[in-house]
């Protein structure tokens, strides 16, 4: 029986559908300056990707973590708390733009 995953890194990683990205075969011949320059824009896109999702969800996180403190009461400071009213308010709405960019140009 297998062990679930216990690197969180690993639980991240995605399955790049490309026919540039493969897994390279030590026995085929090299590859050309071409293939491998293909090659490595299909692996930078997919890591530029994961980046950008990530940076999605930790949007998303701090407009809940802008919610709380902005709900928190006397105990944060009065310009905290309307900061993070605002943060609140904006950062779904940009967390959602760069999902949507995301969905168009991985389509």
């Amino acid at each position: 029986m297998s062990e679930p995953i216990k690197d969180p890194d690993r639980a991240n990683l995605r399955l790049v559908s490309s026919p540039e990205s493969e897994v390279y075969d030590l026995m085929r011949k090299p590859e050309s300056t071409a293939e491998r320059v293909k090659r490595l824009q299909a692996e930078a896109r997919a890591l530029a990707l994961e980046q950008v999702e990530a940076l999605e969800q930790t949007l998303i996180k701090a407009a809940n973590m802008a919610r709380e403190i902005a709900e928190g009461g006397d105990a944060y400071p009065v310009g905290a708390r309307e900061i993070a009213s605002r943060l609140s308010e904006d950062l779904p709405s940009k967390a959602e733009t760069i999902k949507h960019i995301v969905h168009r140009a991985s389509t």
